[in-house]
């Protein structure tokens, strides 16, 4: 039965991909949907790409082996993340029918900038779907008994196929049908479980003091305030996202979409959450947290709910996967290879990216057999170099200051920073002392080449 549902998902996905192929006509077709698509669509879609396996499979081993600290990022700080997507970048990105971030860079801070900023951007959003690779390779191998890195492969094998095929229309439409499973699936799952559950109350009385701390036990403020950042900040300016809200039909519902997607991932999160956090009571002793979730579902749910939820989690890592390689490929092809090669048909563009999906699928491949856990890539991911890029979209959306040299220092100064402050100095907040290091490069930069700080240029365009 698993097995056909597998064969299932391969073929569903790569039909999806072959009929919406015959829409895309040209580069904004296959990146952004041709910023034709409805509120709803985009919300699911957002929720589906957010919540992958960090929030199935990561965060709930991660709840299950230290209780609520483990849960900082999903959902409470991913979720959030989203929200302050929505205030702060959707509708003013939107307003300007940008394809990626990075046009929005050139914009302010030159092509320069913008090649830098690719550069740094591509990297993170690699880890990230490597993750999601290694989570889909871990849910065949449990359910297959097939070795593990062979699964890793058939996964990255399938998604790549469809991605290529169907761009970002074909990834948004699946969204819908994927999220829609993982949120059904979820609620059935946790109805079940609490109902088998004989004296739930004594459980939570028994509970040590230790699992119902969410600030982590015997961290510094700094660590804390470190472990909130890398989430909430950490991911707020990454490309996948970004496409989706780009992919509005106005500012309007950008905006929107952002604040729905937020609050169906943060009280869809919050379920794997409660059952890792019951979780040594109901499987103890696992040697690997990160297949608690699918051994939980095994054990507790018949034949039929058990395939089923076992589509919900399939479902999760390809509404984010697929996402990942669209925005690596766009930033990629878009910013990168097509001005150099001089490209200006739209149909060759859409080759170009088409080819920049299989490349940077390959690469993450090549991550994911690696061997790092889930929740540690994930984590990684947030905070690789994103500090500079989140410095300089803030100061280019709110402030003048648009100097070319404080992007490049902020950009470079955000890609050093924070390894050496966490691998070598050891400090207990790399990521958010880059950050705010990041904050001071740029204003000295931009104070060093002349620029005064004033009321952005957008703003003054935009009344």
């Amino acid at each position: 039965m698993k097995g056909l549902l597998i064969v299932f998902y391969v073929i569903v996905q790569i039909l999806i991909g072959l009929y919406l192929s015959r829409k895309i006509k040209n580069e904004a077709d296959y990146f952004v949907g041709g910023r034709r698509v409805s509120f709803f669509l985009v919300s699911f879609s957002l929720f589906a790409t957010w919540f992958g396996a960090e929030t199935c499979l990561g965060s709930s081993g991660a709840v299950y082996e230290n209780g609520l600290s483990g849960s900082r990022a999903d959902p409470f700080g991913f979720s959030l993340c989203l929200f302050l997507m929505g205030f702060f970048l959707a509708g003013k990105l939107r307003k300007r029918n940008y394809l990626t971030l990075a046009d929005f860079i050139k914009d302010r801070y030159g092509s320069l900038a913008e090649k830098l900023a690719v550069w740094v951007m591509i990297p993170s959003s690699l880890i990230w779907g490597a993750a999601q690779l290694r989570a889909f390779g871990q849910i065949l191998s449990v359910s297959t008994d097939l070795p593990l890195d062979l699964m890793i492969c058939f996964s990255a094998v399938l998604v790549i196929t469809y991605t290529v095929l169907g761009g970002l229309l074909g990834d948004i439409y699946t969204d819908l049908v994927q999220g829609l499973i993982v949120v059904g699936s979820l609620v059935t799952l946790a109805i079940i479980v609490l109902n088998k559950i004989p004296d739930l109350p004594a459980i939570f009385q028994q509970m040590p003091a230790d699992r119902w701390k969410i600030l982590g036990v015997g961290e510094s403020v700094w660590e804390r305030l470190d472990r909130w950042a890398v989430p909430v900040l950490g991911s707020l300016v990454v490309q996948e996202a970004i496409s989706r809200f780009l992919a509005a039909r106005n500012p309007r519902e950008a905006v929107r979409a952002c604040h729905a997607a937020g609050g169906i991932y943060f009280f869809t999160g919050l379920i794997p959450l409660l059952l890792g956090f019951i979780g040594p009571w109901l499987l103890p002793g696992l040697a690997d947290r990160e297949q608690f979730l699918v051994l939980l579902s095994q054990r507790f749910l018949p034949g039929i709910l058990s395939v089923i939820f076992l589509g919900a989690m399939i479902s999760a890592i390809l509404s984010t996967v697929d996402s990942i390689l669209l925005a690596c490929a766009a930033l990629f092809s878009h910013n990168f290879l097509l001005p150099i090669l001089g490209i200006k048909k739209e149909r060759t563009k859409v080759v170009v990216g088409r080819s920049a999906v299989l490349i940077t699928g390959l690469i993450a491949l090549a991550i994911a057999l690696s061997g790092n856990r889930i929740y540690d890539l994930v984590l990684l991911a947030a905070a690789f170099g994103t500090a500079g890029v989140l410095v300089i979209t803030m100061f280019g959306l709110y402030t003048r200051l648009d100097s070319q040299r404080a992007a490049l220092v902020t950009l470079v100064g955000g890609l050093v920073l924070t390894p050496v402050f966490q691998l070598v100095l050891k400090f207990q907040a790399p990521f958010l002392l880059s950050v705010l290091s990041c904050v001071v490069l740029f204003v000295l930069s931009a104070w060093l080449a002349g620029e005064k700080p004033g009321r952005p240029r957008f703003y003054q365009e935009n009344r």
